[in-house]
């Protein structure tokens, strides 16, 4: 039965990983498996609707792209010239989201895998014998969650992933902890180990070749009962402290990556997980900071790691959950002062908490607004997704205190995407003004412009402006109002030799492959 034609797709969203699971089913399909004939593409490609297709597989990532997600299904459904059955579509939204797939009628007859491929492939793939499907006998073949990534798919596609050269692996799956906002609980359940590490660089090697770095992608990894055999597995395949390797004629620095971070409660019980941890080539150490009760274990996580000698570190920071704007900036504030007192460099990456099960970007946290987190995005936009370790550079961004973020997040948003302008060249008089204008409301009335910014629409601001009895209101309104195309045409010229400057620092400090999977910059 072999050479039949699958394809597999990966919607046309931006991310940094390349799909493991894509890759694990192109290795159960391909010249080392079933010896199919296997393609792959990213996003809508036309150039493969002229071929008939045996079985189309579609990856999913995050559900707050449902709107690509979806194109991407109607488009597989178009290559197998409608016929449903051929398509099969998994991954971390369609587990999270799974009624919700199921219940488009549009796309009845489609398979939608919930969770891991770790059964047989006829099994996980929830294939019928009696409808005689492709590889529906194949219930004793190896699970293709443990099979070797094919690497190979990844030359099919110009995209190019800011994470490639590397080796993608789990020493473990799920997680001890039952967050709330998280989904793992519900992907892949309790912690517990999973196949060898060693096996599967070993079998990357054999097949693809040499990889400069080790990512590994557990949730949770310093949770494993077997932590210390794991850091010793990772230094003899070759990733301890200092490791290099030799590749055309150049020596490269290699990096093992906890993508996922490790968890700062299980660190702070003693300096013995540290003192693992650098003995490996780990760069940054990622230690998460969900909410500000976990203040104390953190500071003691990276005290901890700073007498380990680790300190280049990275900081998942959620917001928007329970938190407050307060709550978060203290967070933030506590990194620049650990990197001072401690010679550190924590870079942090605010994470905006969605439901797992929402379909867009909508949820507003009780405690933020709709403006809120627009101006904190913007801001971010301002600073390419980093909370910088610098004093100077935070102060700037992020305002010196809780009052002055809050301020930050009140201002209208041409003034913070703007900021050079505004705070040091020909904008700074303006700038000045609203923060006058500003300060004659009283509370009530700072409340009130609150609720207008956010039930208003740019566009509607100006006749919203106009129509208010109070004066003073309505003055401070007005500066909402977006500017022109032509004016901020004119404005972005002429500061754009400092912002340039600025990005230039910024990815001399932090460069692509040590970001964030998802740092929401790009959402209007």
């Amino acid at each position: 039965m072999a050479n039949k034609n699958i394809l597999l797709i990966e919607p046309g969203y931006k991310n940094k990983y390349p799909p493991l699971g894509l890759m694990k089913i192109a290795q159960y399909h391909g010249v080392n498996g079933k010896n199919d004939n296997v393609t792959f593409i990213k996003g809508e490609d036309s150039s493969v609707l002229d071929k008939v297709w045996d079985r189309i597989y579609v990856t999913t990532l995050f559900s707050f792209e449902w709107v690509k997600i979806s194109k991407t299904i109607d488009f597989a459904i178009k290559a197998a010239n409608n016929q449903s059955a051929k398509v099969f579509v998994g991954g971390i939204a369609t587990s999270l989201m799974h009624e919700a797939f199921l219940n488009e009628a549009r796309w009845s007859g489609i398979r939608f895998i919930k969770g891991l491929l770790k059964d047989g492939p006829a099994d996980s793939l929830e294939l019928d014998d009696f409808e005689e499907e492709l590889y529906a006998d194949d219930k004793s073949s190896e699970p293709i969650e443990d099979l070797i990534p094919d690497y190979n798919i990844l030359n099919q596609i110009t995209y190019q992933y800011p994470v490639q050269d590397a080796y993608f692996a789990y020493a473990s799956r799920g997680c001890v902890r039952k967050c709330h906002f998280c989904g793992v609980p519900k992907l892949e359940g309790d912690q517990r180990d999973t196949y060898s590490l060693t096996r599967t660089i070993r079998g990357i090697e054999k097949l693809y070749g040499l990889k400069k770095d080790l990512t590994l992608m557990d949730n949770n990894i310093v949770a494993s009962g077997n932590f210390k055999e794991i850091i010793a597995e990772i230094i003899d395949l070759g990733f301890e402290k200092g490791a290099t390797i030799r590749r055309d004629k150049t020596t490269l620095k290699r990096r093992v990556d906890f993508n996922q971070g490790v968890d700062a409660r299980i660190l702070c019980k003693t300096p013995m997980y540290l003192k693992e941890i650098s003995k490996i080539c780990i760069k940054p150490l990622r230690i998460a900071f969900d909410h500000i009760g976990l203040k104390k274990p953190y500071e003691q996580a990276i005290r901890y790691s700073h007498d380990a000698g680790l300190l280049s570190l990275s900081n998942y920071m959620l917001y928007n959950f329970h938190d407050t704007p307060d709550d978060l900036y203290e967070r933030m504030k506590l990194n620049i002062e650990l990197n001072v007192s401690l010679g550190v460099k924590i870079f942090s990456f605010p994470m905006r908490y969605q439901p797992t099960d929402l379909k867009d970007r909508s949820y507003v946290g009780e405690h933020w607004n709709k403006y809120f987190l627009r101006s904190f995005q913007v801001i971010l936009q301002a600073t390419h997704g980093i909370v910088s370790g610098a004093p100077q550079f935070f102060n700037r961004a992020f305002g010196e205190n809780p009052e002055q973020f809050r301020a930050l997040l009140t201002m209208p948003h041409h003034f913070i995407f703007n900021r050079t302008w505004y705070q040091s060249m020909g904008g700074s008089g303006e700038l000045e003004e609203f923060k006058k204008d500003f300060n004659t409301l009283s509370q009530n009335e700072k409340n009130e412009l609150i609720g207008l910014i956010c039930t208003n629409s740019p566009k509607q601001i100006e006749g919203t402006a106009r129509s208010l009895p109070n004066n003073k209101l309505s003055r401070v309104l007005n500066y909402y109002t977006p500017l022109s195309d032509e004016i901020s045409i004119d404005i972005w010229a002429k500061q754009k030799q400092e912002r340039d400057k600025e990005k230039i620092k910024v990815h001399q400090m932090v460069p692509d492959e040590e970001r964030v999977e998802d740092a929401n910059l790009e959402v209007a």
